[in-house]
């Protein structure tokens, strides 16, 4: 049974996500988790979290991760066959998370969560210069774009314009968790919290690469102070994915 309440009526689970909608776990493919050992301690460390699907999404991108659909399969049939084998009843699907770089290529064969929707980046030093216009592409092709982690881009730290653009042009955004308690900077959590106040985000997840993550994300919700923070912030994880 997962710890829902402490004495002080605290939520220490995270079941009111439910779903990890962007996240590393697969094993051997990108700088997430190294093999499949590494990926099932993360899947049991996630389910013992209150998760009960995730979404796997390694990168593609060509410079550092040249991932394909063949690839990210390969990888993601090791894992379920372990998660069999361990007999962990937990949801896995697999996706991308996609570079918008010079190498972007929509003609590839898509990566896409549940066939509609495909998560995108930007390095995080420099804008992409043609995202807009790939937002519209990815549009064109009958796919709904979600930008990660937009709290993350420091060129966005002091012009949020961009970011309400994203929105008017119909990309939704996802929160990483571990955005919202500090872990990546004091800069990344007040961009996090304006977006939030602006109930800008649409999804959340632990885009999780390592125990450093994990470990920083378990006392966050094993404390009750992930759920005081965005507990009562309308995700639509379980609306759109479950």
């Amino acid at each position: 049974m997962f710890n829902f309440f402490t004495k002080r009526n605290k939520i220490t689970d995270i079941s009111w996500l439910g779903i990890d909608m962007h996240s590393h776990i697969l094993p051997g493919i990108d700088d997430g988790s190294p093999d499949v050992f590494t990926s099932l301690r993360f899947v049991r460390a996630l389910q013992n979290l209150g998760f009960c699907h995730s979404i796997a999404t390694p990168h593609i991108f060509k410079e550092l991760h040249p991932n394909n659909f063949e690839t990210i399969d390969r990888a993601k049939s090791e894992l379920d066959l372990a998660i069999t084998n361990a007999g962990i009843n937990f949801k896995l699907e697999s996706a991308a998370e996609y570079m918008i770089d010079q190498d972007f290529n929509l003609e590839a064969t898509i990566c896409s969560l549940q066939n509609k929707y495909l998560l995108i980046e930007m390095s995080y030093l420099n804008e992409s210069p043609n995202i807009i216009q790939q937002i519209f592409n990815v549009g064109i092709k009958g796919y709904k774009p979600i930008l990660a982690h937009p709290e993350r881009y420091i060129f966005y730290f002091k012009d949020h314009s961009k970011v309400k653009l994203f929105k008017e042009k119909g990309c939704l955004l996802q929160l990483n968790l571990l955005s919202i308690t500090g872990y990546y900077g004091k800069e990344v959590k007040q961009l996090a919290d304006y977006l939030l106040k602006e109930n800008m985000y649409d999804l959340a997840g632990t885009d999780l690469h390592h125990d450093k993550h994990l470990s920083t994300l378990s006392n966050a919700v094993e404390s009750g102070k992930l759920y005081e923070l965005i507990g009562q912030y309308p995700f639509k994880n379980k609306e759109i994915f479950g």
